[in-house]
């Protein structure tokens, strides 16, 4: 009985790991996805991949854009980025820190958080950005 409890409690881990890694490259596409969106300026495809709290203060396309523009010029056209340190906060929240060289040429970091969605999806909840001369992963 024992032995049959362990095996359970083994594939239980081990499913619950692969749900993560799951997880974190779901919420990877979503953030790759707006990037992608974003330097080919479709704001309505960039905005598709904001969750509902983001929409609510953003209520329209070009308020969102107007934002990201003037708020996130690294985000907005980004010369280049990588994903670095990612974090699963809970069931459906992931942290994911983004290394971004900017349209300066600078080093950035962003820090996305995103919640699954009751339809499984993952959206971007809040993005954070700094300015770094040394970024670590």
């Amino acid at each position: 009985m024992r032995r049959a409890f362990f095996a359970f409690a083994f594939v239980m881990l081990a499913s619950s790991a692969f749900a993560g890694d799951a997880e974190v490259k779901a919420g990877q596409a979503v953030i790759d996805g707006q990037l992608k969106a974003l330097l080919a300026d479709d704001g309505a495809k960039a905005y598709s991949f904001a969750a509902p709290n983001v929409k609510q203060v953003f209520p329209t396309v070009d308020a969102f854009m107007n934002m990201v523009t003037n708020g996130y010029p690294p985000v907005r056209k980004p010369q280049s980025y990588a994903f670095g340190k990612v974090e699963q906060i809970g069931p459906g929240s992931i942290v994911q820190q983004v290394l971004i060289v900017g349209p300066d040429g600078k080093d950035y970091e962003a820090v996305y958080t995103l919640q699954q969605q009751p339809d499984g999806t993952f959206q971007i909840t809040g993005c954070s950005l700094r300015a770094s001369n040394s970024l670590s992963t």
